[in-house]
């Protein structure tokens, strides 16, 4: 039984995958379309990847310091910092790849939160007043 539910789950999650995701071919010519619409493929990829990883180091120190009772130290503060800092450099990466700047990013970040909370303070009532496309 469970041998036949693991065959149909692959099976499913093969037909409902994409094919630029299971053909190198394919995936090949989204990067070239990509890369035609002025977009560096190779960059995006390396800051996506990155930031998961990156993001990842960070909430593992998180974890320690939150549920495994790690010391919240001078250490711990500074390797905090660091993994900031590898997190700023994949998206600065993003940056480069999308061709946008880091400062509109942020003042666009402002805009649309600002616009979400006019009281310029978090409020829950407000939290699920969102734009389309808005997450």
């Amino acid at each position: 039984m469970q041998q036949n539910l693991l065959e149909e789950y692959t099976d499913f999650v093969d037909k409902v995958t994409s094919e630029a995701s299971k053909s190198s071919d394919k995936m090949r010519e989204r990067i070239d379309y990509l890369n035609s619409k002025d977009i560096e493929m190779s960059r995006l990829l390396t800051a996506g990847i990155g930031l998961s990883g990156e993001v990842g180091e960070f909430n593992e120190i998180i974890k320690k310091i939150m549920f495994q009772e790690k010391a919240f130290d001078v250490v711990a503060h500074e390797h905090m910092r660091r993994e900031l800092g590898d997190i700023m450099w994949y998206v600065a990466q993003a940056c480069l790849a999308l061709k946008v700047d880091l400062v509109d990013i942020i003042n666009g970040n402002k805009d649309k939160l600002s616009k979400r909370f006019p009281q310029k303070r978090f409020d829950k009532k407000f939290d699920t007043k969102r734009n389309t496309g808005d997450v």
